[in-house]
């Protein structure tokens, strides 16, 4: 009985191990989030609800930067490109934390 009891309790152990930390559609939910990344708030994004319309619509992004960095950097702080842009520095103020933004421009890099 103790012997299968310690099976168990390994093989369960071992999945927890293998379990994504993150959900695979975790930068979407970064994205439409209006407590973090809350990018519906001035961006139109497919399947968002009540979108804004100060920022330029979140498609086709790969066409519009050339390298995944570069979207990074923007999200990072946009100020570094433009002093009078209305986006939040959501990096630079700590808004998002590193690996949020990393999967955050993973998603929007997909769009």
């Amino acid at each position: 009985m103790k012997t299968a009891l310690l099976i168990l309790l390994l093989a369960l152990s071992a999945c927890a191990a293998n379990t994504p930390t993150q959900a695979p559609n975790s930068g979407k939910q970064l994205a439409f989030n209006r407590n973090k990344g809350n990018c519906l708030a001035c961006h139109v994004i497919a399947d968002g609800e009540s979108p804004g319309n100060i920022g330029p619509p979140l498609a086709n992004l790969a066409n519009r930067f050339k390298k995944k960095q570069q979207l990074r950097a923007q999200i990072w702080d946009a100020r570094q490109f433009n002093p009078d842009t209305s986006m939040p520095p959501f990096g630079a103020n700590k808004i998002l934390s590193e690996a949020e933004l990393n999967e955050l421009v993973e998603y929007l890099w997909g769009l």
